[in-house]
């Protein structure tokens, strides 16, 4: 097996991508999208800011150019970050770093593991020369479809302010505008060394959606795909998000587990299977979400399990005792509480809310908690929730109960409502609006109020005019997701009088959780990111090896079972009769047939050719005895004398020299035997005699 990993990623929003050659078939594990790129982009400028920038960048370029009249290399000037420094242009889309360095064509298979993950799936194919198989789970598949559809919608309204593109190299791609940009925008755009320019791209339109989604093959968790007849595939629940994913790679001579962002104690999405990924040859650890991990490991610290001398395996039982102990869940829990009342206390301020969260199980777990405040307070006052796809993706969430947590099927069968959601529709309570501009928002608009919308970045979406609408208002409130800038993304909204409230969102495996979920599932050998390797200390005892890996460097990695399996056609199961080898202490038998794979096993078929009919034996085991091999000569009337062999360095053990009743010869070395007589009936007595010393099969 071959890995290359492609790209760490950058949290929820941006999961890791790999690139995998198992059993000569090469596998994609993931596509998504580098949204939080877009911060380098202005939304869509007002009237009042629009002239003055593009004044302002002729002015700078034209004093920069003056300045370095006469001089062979320009200057690199630092510019001073403000909203007139961003680009006002339509916005690209970065893909996963690396990945344009591939050749498409010769992908195999993708598999998705999350919604997330499919994000940049229609960048590649509508590539010419695409033709790699799709796998992603039913509710992946679906929550994706209509994530990259709202993504479509609202960056409508950008490429209706700038119009359709004028050439396929926009400019400010070129290197003269990328060497004024302020350093942390050109970082943005050229990565940190630089070479991240090619993976920037149009986006893609609705129709490339729609025919991404006819190449996707949908499978149920723990349901078998194969491929080609060479590798099994199957999904199971990673707990992160509802149809999120790990997978198992099941081929003739070994298995892989591939392990993404993990959450074992979900309150939305079925909870993490982690028991299917048990006992694997190889597993690829490829939950990068503790880097970002502040509750568990202070900056600098390590952390390892107390038995740090020695790793023993450990049982299933034992690992679910040890996450029921866990706080993980309480955790989240109060945090929700608390975004909650804040909400709460600022509606009651007359202050609104603005919620630009784009994580489906946050905003389902916070719909119930304000619903359950605004309940408790007797506050009238409207939720909104504005998107292209929300009142699709409602629908679409109270018919999936089989990939929901076993607490909201519990709520099915006992006759009660999946989510709160529903009830607060009836109610009118919560409205669901497609866009900002609609005629049903502006019969039923009222303020103080509460909004969910896209988008996460501050860049598209309704949230760009909400935040303009009331970032000057000190009594209104901005919960943010964890945003690597936070300045930069808040940028274009200066001065903001309003409160802003960030929150970190747990989205995977907690740091403490690594080595017993490790113990739990006995792999025998693990891949395991670089960048964690400081934050967990194996210790030199454990029950499996550790390999580390780092971005754009490949591993060769052996996961080959310790034997195969071989499904054997009844017809030629009758027929088996082994030999023993009692030096060798094997048993061998031979079996004449067809030999082919199906389902990453090995099957052998009667074959009734009669060209291919056993006439002797052809695999023999052990060395002979020369002198039984004299005396058996003898007992067919044949008179050989031995000749020891003189070249030791050669393979020829011994020489047999017949002279009655044909001249002969016969040579035994440590891998054949070679007959040489002019008579043929000599040659086939010789042979048997032989045969029957060394046990031919």
């Amino acid at each position: 097996m071959k890995f290359t990993c492609l790209s760490k990623g950058g949290g929820f929003h941006l999961p890791p991508c790999h690139m995998l050659n198992f059993c000569g078939i090469r596998i994609l594990m993931d596509c998504p999208l580098d949204l939080s790129a877009l911060i380098a982009f202005s939304p869509v400028p007002t009237a009042f800011d629009a002239l003055p920038f593009e004044e302002s960048n002729n002015n700078e370029a034209n004093d920069l150019l003056n300045s370095n009249v006469g001089s062979e290399k320009r200057q690199k000037i630092e510019k001073h970050l403000d909203a007139k420094s961003l680009i006002f242009e339509e916005p690209w889309y970065k893909t996963v770093k690396n990945l344009h360095l591939w050749n498409i064509s010769f992908i195999d298979v993708v598999l998705i593991s999350s919604p997330m993950g499919i994000l940049g799936l229609p960048f590649i194919t509508r590539m010419k020369g695409f033709s790699a198989k799709v796998y992603v789970t039913e509710a992946s598949a679906r929550l994706g479809q209509l994530m990259m559809e709202d993504l479509v919608s609202m960056h409508a309204e950008l490429r209706q302010f700038y119009g359709s593109e004028k050439s396929d190299f926009p400019p400010w791609l070129r290197q003269e505008e990328l060497e004024m940009l302020p350093s942390v925008l050109r970082e943005i755009i050229c990565g940190r060394e630089g070479v991240d320019l090619g993976g920037w791209m149009p986006l893609y339109s609705a129709a490339d959606v729609k025919d991404c989604i006819l190449k996707v093959h949908t499978l149920k968790y723990a349901e078998e795909a194969c491929y080609n007849g060479t590798v099994v595939i199957k999904a199971f629940s990673s707990g992160v998000e509802i149809g999120s994913c790990n997978w198992v790679l099941n081929g003739p001579k070994g298995d892989i587990a591939y392990l993404s962002s993990s959450s074992f104690i979900s309150a939305h999405a079925m909870s993490f299977d982690y028991r299917g990924l048990h006992g694997t040859n190889a597993l690829i650890y490829s939950d990068f979400s503790s880097l970002c991990d502040t509750q568990d490991v202070e900056e600098g610290d390590n952390y390892s399990v107390p038995t740090a001398d020695k790793l023993l395996p450990m049982s299933f039982q034992n690992f679910d005792e040890f996450n029921l102990n866990s706080d993980e869940n309480l955790e989240e829990k109060e945090k929700l509480i608390f975004i909650s009342s804040c909400a709460i206390e600022c509606v009651k301020g007359g202050g609104s809310v603005l919620i630009p969260v784009n994580r489906l199980g946050t905003i389902l777990q916070l719909l119930e908690e304000i619903a359950t405040s605004l309940d408790a307070s007797a506050l009238k006052i409207p939720v909104y929730i504005f998107s292209s796809v929300a009142e699709e993706l409602l629908a679409f969430l109270n018919i999936i109960p089989e990939w929901l947590c076993k607490q909201r099927q519990e709520r099915l069968f006992a006759g009660e409502l999946l989510f709160a959601y529903v009830k607060l529709l009836k109610e009118k309570r919560i409205h669901v609006v497609p866009a900002i501009h609609a005629h049903k928002l502006l019969m039923n608009w009222q303020e103080p109020c509460i909004v969910f919308c896209g988008h996460w970045s501050l860049r598209i979406g309704p949230a760009v005019h909400l935040l303009r609408c009331w970032c000057g208002d000190p009594k209104s409130l901005l919960i943010l997701e964890d945003v690597l800038n936070p300045e930069l993304a808040l940028l274009p909204f200066q001065p903001i009088a309003m409160k802003v409230l960030q929150c970190v969102f747990s989205s995977g495996i907690g740091l403490r959780k690594v080595q017993p979920l490790l113990q739990t599932l006995q792999p025998k050998t693990v891949l395991f990111p670089e960048d964690l390797r400081f934050q967990i200390n194996f210790p030199s005892e454990k029950p499996f090896s550790v390999l580390h890996y780092t971005e754009a460097e490949t591993l060769e990695v052996s996961c080959q079972k310790n034997s195969s399996e071989l499904k054997i056609a009844k017809d030629l199961a009758s027929h088996l009769y082994r030999i023993t080898f009692k030096n060798q202490q094997i048993e061998i038998c031979r079996l004449k047939g067809e030999l082919f794979m199906e389902n990453a096993r090995y099957h052998l078929l009667p074959d009734n050719d009669p060209k291919h009919s056993i006439s002797r034996s052809l695999v023999h085991c052990s060395l002979p005895d020369s002198e039984k091999l004299l005396a058996a000569l003898s007992k067919v009337g044949i008179n050989a004398s031995l000749e020891p062999a003189s070249d030791t360095e050669s393979q020829t053990l011994c020489i047999l020299h017949t002279q009655d009743p044909c001249k002969a010869l016969i040579e035994i070395g440590t891998t054949s035997a070679v007959i040489t007589t002019a008579d043929e009936n000599v040659a086939s007595l010789i042979y048997k005699v032989v045969d029957n010393i060394f046990g031919g099969v």
